[in-house]
């Protein structure tokens, strides 16, 4: 019975030994061949040179550029101080105190260069890579004059100025006689030798973002030559327009020329840890605050 499971026909048997044997050469080249290895095709030499390549190009891709480290290293040496300023008058000496880079300045001459010019504050927040908080922050600190030509005897006043040729055929004043700075009207400057429509319209102006003068030395803040126009104001002190500084919020604050953002918020914020300002020797512990810039706040804060 068990025999009938081993019976195996002519053709089975043949196909039975040809696989026997195909296994046993099979097994005999395994024995009798060595085994194939893959060359050898490694070189450490070679290997390490690479590495080194690879290596290299991570370090110049986190490298910054020169152009941007001769930046870097120029934003960290220009310190920013904030002051009015003219976007159609103002030298890239004056845009990089306001803290611009490089080349949005030159941005901006180049487009003052082609006849551009910038009619309102609006304007200049328009400036390609100019962001919404530096706008912001230096919207305050615009100061655009008048498109109006200024006169012949105008132009004696600016720094970079021609001396003049002759004054137009208007009543000026008598040497010797003095002008409040602080209670003049546009009228009664133009009758100043050397004061124009322009210039009258800047002194007025400034007056009015600062709430008044102190000194006529101020003038030159707005590129005005003191040296010529000292001899013609008094200044009177009383006058001055003062700030609740306790009562102002961040945005009230910084409108005032002599107080940026950074300022205005220590104010703030030194108002609700410590309580009211009781005197500005307070904010002398804070960075952002130097002498000079306690000295002349004196002129316009109380603290009611």
């Amino acid at each position: 019975m068990w025999k009938d499971f081993f019976y195996f026909s002519r053709k089975e048997r043949r196909g039975v030994i040809l696989l026997f044997a195909l296994i046993v050469i099979v097994c005999v080249s395994f024995w009798v061949i060595p085994p194939r290895t893959a060359p050898d095709t490694f070189e450490e030499g070679h290997f390490q040179a690479e590495y080194d390549s690879f290596a290299n190009s991570l370090r110049l891709a986190q490298r910054p550029s020169q152009k941007y480290a001769r930046y870097d290293k120029r934003k960290q040496s220009t310190p920013i101080h904030y002051i009015s300023f003219d976007p159609n008058e103002a030298d890239s000496v004056c845009f990089a105190q306001l803290g611009l880079p490089g080349w949005m300045i030159k941005n901006i001459i180049s487009y003052r260069t082609k006849g551009g010019r910038f009619r309102k504050k609006e304007d200049f927040a328009k400036i390609y890579g100019l962001t919404t908080e530096q706008y912001t922050i230096l919207e305050p600190y615009i100061s655009i004059a008048s498109t109006e030509s200024p006169s012949s005897d105008s132009l004696s006043v600016f720094a970079h100025s021609h001396p003049k040729d002759s004054f137009p055929k208007t009543i000026k004043y008598e040497l010797g006689t003095l002008v409040d700075l602080n209670g003049a009207d546009t009228t009664q400057l133009k009758m100043i030798p050397g004061i124009g429509s322009s210039i009258a319209k800047m002194i007025v102006g400034y007056r009015k973002q600062l709430g008044g003068f102190y000194d006529v030395g101020q003038l030159q803040e707005i590129r005005l030559r003191t040296d010529k126009l000292a001899e013609w104001f008094v200044v009177d002190c009383d006058s001055i327009e003062k700030l609740p500084i306790n009562k102002m919020g961040i945005d009230a604050l910084r409108k005032h020329p002599y107080i940026n953002f950074y300022q205005a918020k220590v104010m703030v914020e030194h108002r609700k840890k410590r309580g009211n300002i009781q005197n500005l020797s307070e904010l002398c512990l804070y960075e952002e605050f130097a002498s000079t810039d306690i000295e002349r706040l004196g002129y316009y804060v109380r603290f009611d």
